[in-house]
């Protein structure tokens, strides 16, 4: 019997998913923020769906600084849209 999926809210629609469909991006100890990729990296962590609307509501309105409490980059959300761009064509 497979035990529970963990669940994490997205910055941006603040529903509830399964953590391995959401994307994290996490604060590094130089306070750069980045997209981990494998979910697991240390350091303060925010999710967020793949979905363009989610990633546009977030850059809008700097959903990922104001969780993370770092300044966000715009190559991050360029690679949140391009994430979320390659997810639609899946």
């Amino acid at each position: 019997m497979a035990g529970k999926i963990p669940q994490r809210m997205c910055i941006a629609c603040r529903q509830m998913k399964d953590k391995r469909t959401l994307v994290r991006c996490r604060v590094t100890p130089e306070g750069l923020v980045e997209i981990d990729p494998t979910g697991k990296k240390s350091g303060r962590g925010a999710y967020i769906c793949s979905a363009p609307e989610c990633v546009a509501k977030a850059r809008k309105h700097n959903l990922l600084g104001k969780a993370l409490g770092a300044e966000v980059s715009a190559e991050v959300y360029d690679g949140l849209a391009a994430l979320a761009e390659n997810d639609g064509q899946n």
